[in-house]
């Protein structure tokens, strides 16, 4: 195991700055991917060729890139002349990643983005993104959830708001739980099998491992707005999982953190699901990230001040075989390190600790 980042457009000062973290591994989360498309907006071998070169130039290794599904998982149900041409285009990048040598890519199958109610403190006064299921409501959705790779940050001074952000493509093709109309349990089902049948059988000749993001946050018995997070659960993973029971290129991005939001004992519920899915080899990266609190009631936190026993997760990840990187995710936010990277510096020493004396 080894640390690594997940960047947006780094620069080469960026990418020389990870080095020097110690990071031995980098995943592009940038979406859309402008520098590696064409045109038409398929990528380019030749361009993904060149990124994967420029991040060897420092000594890291391109882990993988960001497959952004966009609203193909919605418009499968709603839209699906919509949805087959977004098929076509996912499978031509799939392809220009696989003969560019790109051993993963990741992916959402969040349809209506990663729902957070507000923000708190955490220590000294950082601020902390939350979800609380009794506080739930519209308004408060659309100012402090997650929506593609737009952060919560409204109302606390950030880059440009959640609100602002909504309907551009930053937004990843994700809407509001209450704006969808609902979605069932059956069809939120039907939408991941449309993805997996979709893009899985490319991907596997050209060599990519696909890693899904499981649904961010579990929502309640009977879902929010009659929308309904299927791969909220342990059990709901395990028929993912059994969707392609025997294609190695099937698998995870193993967010640690969601995994804890899906129980009352947070570090019971990650260890079970390390344990279970790391012999699978499943487990394709890992957002090695804490939450206080667990199911339905939590705030996310630094590493080292929540609720998961993050040095038992190392242990259990080098139990099963785990040998691939450990990104920080969904670091707190404050206003005297407005670019998070003194943040995201402590993650990762927290982290390479943690290795050092597993």
């Amino acid at each position: 195991m080894y640390i690594g980042e997940q960047l947006i457009n780094p620069t080469d000062d960026r990418l020389r700055l990870s080095a020097q973290l110690g990071c031995k591994g980098i995943v592009i989360d940038s979406r859309p991917n402008r520098d590696i498309c064409n045109d038409d907006g398929t990528w380019d071998t030749a361009r993904i060729v060149a990124l994967r070169e420029r991040i060897e130039g420092f000594g890291m290794k391109l882990e993988g890139l960001a497959l952004d599904v966009g609203s193909i998982l919605l418009d499968s149900l709603r839209d699906r002349p919509k949805a087959e041409a977004a098929a076509d285009r996912l499978r031509q990048n799939i392809r220009a990643a696989g003969q560019a040598g790109v051993p993963m890519l990741k992916y959402t199958v969040a349809m209506v983005g990663i729902t957070r109610t507000g923000v708190v403190d955490g220590r000294g006064g950082m601020k902390c993104s939350t979800f609380k299921a009794e506080e739930y409501a519209p308004d408060s959705d659309a100012r402090f959830s997650y929506w593609g790779t737009v952060l919560p940050e409204d109302g606390i001074g950030g880059s440009h708001s959640p609100v602002a952000a909504m309907k551009t493509p930053e937004a990843g093709g994700q809407v509001m739980a209450a704006e969808v109309g609902g979605i069932s349990e059956a069809e939120g089902w039907t939408a991941i099998e449309y993805v997996v049948g979709s893009l899985l059988p490319t991907a596997t000749e050209y060599g990519v491992r696909l890693a899904c993001h499981p649904h961010d946050p579990a929502y309640p018995p009977g879902g929010l707005n009659g929308v309904h997070h299927v791969l909220g659960s342990l059990d709901g993973l395990r028929r993912f999982v059994a969707l392609a029971p025997d294609n190695p290129f099937h698998g995870f991005n193993f967010c640690q953190g969601t995994i804890a939001e899906m129980s009352r004992d947070p570090t019971a519920c990650v260890l079970e699901a390390i344990r279970e899915f790391g012999p699978q080899k499943r487990i394709y990266m890992v957002h090695f990230r804490n939450i206080s609190g667990g199911y339905l009631d939590f705030r996310e936190a630094m590493p080292d001040d929540g609720s998961v026993d993050m040095a038992a997760c190392i242990r259990a990840y080098r139990e099963v075989g785990y040998d691939g990187v450990l990104c920080p995710d969904h670091v707190p936010l404050s206003d005297v390190d407005p670019g998070r990277e003194r943040f995201f510096a402590f993650c990762l020493g927290y982290t390479r600790g943690l290795l050092q004396t597993a």
